[in-house]
């Protein structure tokens, strides 16, 4: 769930008094022939989580089916209740984070405080972990790392400091946790250390700015790295930098994008930012592939922008990658991914918030190839590689 706008917290008040679903049944999942002809390669699939609009109970899973042995792709819409028929409310309130850690697929279900692990292979349940207003995932030597708000979900300058909760990856047992900052975002982990960025956006307009780093041997943190207000995101380049989008204060201090690099105490530090609206990140090679959805209280205004950094140079570049007419079409973008191998990328399409979604696909070189209806808020996805045989 990203509170990124005026409407988008609109939303979220009016949810938390009214909605609710009146009946609680099992959505058949159905396909969609995209047309396309798969192409061999080590991905053979993607999993997208749709977040569904607060109090609604509607987050759910598809998956795009990519085996080069089917003629076509497939996307299939809506398969973790169906495969999952006696979990209680299907998936839950809120998807906020999709991963995969070997041969376990692991989601955070925001609003329903839990984390859900499903197998990669079947999206069967295994079991759900309790963590209160969980956030993000990362993953290390057998440990899930979980961001959590900590306190409920509302406004308040009084909101707790948020935590980092470790989870062994075999029993799914809580072993540890460290508070951080206000509001814990994205991780990130770096040789043995894990960096989360404290965003503090229940407690607006106080905003934290700081990324925590934490020793993950240890398990304590160790200090705080000043960025912009309100961050994000994060994500390492493979230079080991580390780029943190922000998203400001939705008024007068915009959203950038920042990049910390080592110092020469190989401590990182924030170097500098890049004067443009940042909301979602893929990086791939030298390559960031980016969109912007900065609304504006004071006008009531939202500016969609797209692009490409070069994560060497620190320098936004001319591309040709989203000049495509079917860029215009998508009202509300909401989650970007690119394939790390083809470089082919899908760009997600929220709407209107509270119904179906669509997921498009774009060639490597921005030609559109298709696009498919999929939950409400598709904001999350995760490649699936296909398995190594002896």
């Amino acid at each position: 769930m990203r509170q990124l706008s005026f409407i988008f917290i609109s939303l979220v008040l009016l949810a938390t008094i009214n909605a609710c679903r009146e009946e609680l049944y099992v959505i058949p999942s159905y396909n969609q022939d995209t047309g396309a002809q798969p192409t061999q390669g080590n991905i053979v699939g993607m999993y997208v989580l749709n977040e569904g609009n607060m109090g609604s109970n509607k987050a759910s899973i598809d998956y795009l089916d990519l085996n080069d042995n089917n003629p076509t792709v497939y996307y299939k819409k809506n398969i973790y209740s169906e495969r999952n028929p006696k979990v209680v409310k299907e998936l839950g309130d809120v998807g906020n984070d999709i991963q995969i850690y070997g041969s376990k697929l692991w989601i955070v279900v925001n609003v329903s405080n839990k984390v859900e692990v499903a197998t990669v292979d079947s999206s069967k349940r295994i079991t759900q972990i309790n963590i209160p207003n969980c956030r993000y995932l990362a993953f290390k030597d057998g440990y899930a790392y979980v961001s959590s708000y900590v306190g409920p979900v509302r406004i308040d300058k009084n909101a707790p400091l948020g935590m980092v909760y470790k989870v062994d990856t075999v029993d799914f047992k809580k072993k540890d946790s460290v508070v951080v900052g206000y509001q814990p975002e994205q991780l990130c982990i770096v040789d043995n250390k894990l960096y989360v960025v404290n965003s503090g956006g229940y407690r607006a307009p106080n905003y934290d700015h700081t990324v925590s780093e934490i020793d993950l041997t240890s398990f304590k943190e160790i200090r705080k790295i000043n960025v912009g207000i309100n961050p994000h995101l994060c994500q390492v380049d493979k230079y080991g930098q580390i780029w943190v989008t922000t998203r400001g204060n939705y008024n007068n201090i915009p959203s950038r994008i920042y990049w910390l690099a080592k110092n020469k105490n190989q401590q990182y530090e924030t170097i500098d930012s890049i004067d443009t609206p940042v909301s979602g990140i893929s990086i791939v090679g030298d390559s960031l592939y980016f969109y912007g959805s900065a609304w504006n209280n004071a006008t009531a205004t939202n500016v969609i922008s797209y692009g490409l950094i070069n994560v060497k140079t620190h320098q936004r570049i001319s591309t040709n990658l989203f000049t495509s007419p079917q860029i215009n079409t998508i009202k509300m973008p909401y989650g970007i991914i690119v394939n790390p191998i083809s470089r082919d990328f899908y760009l997600m399409d929220a709407k209107n918030y509270v119904s179906s979604g669509s997921l498009l696909h774009f060639k490597a070189d921005g030609t559109f190839d298709w696009e498919v209806q999929t939950g409400d808020i598709p904001g999350h996805a995760t490649f699936v590689y296909k398995r190594k045989t002896n």
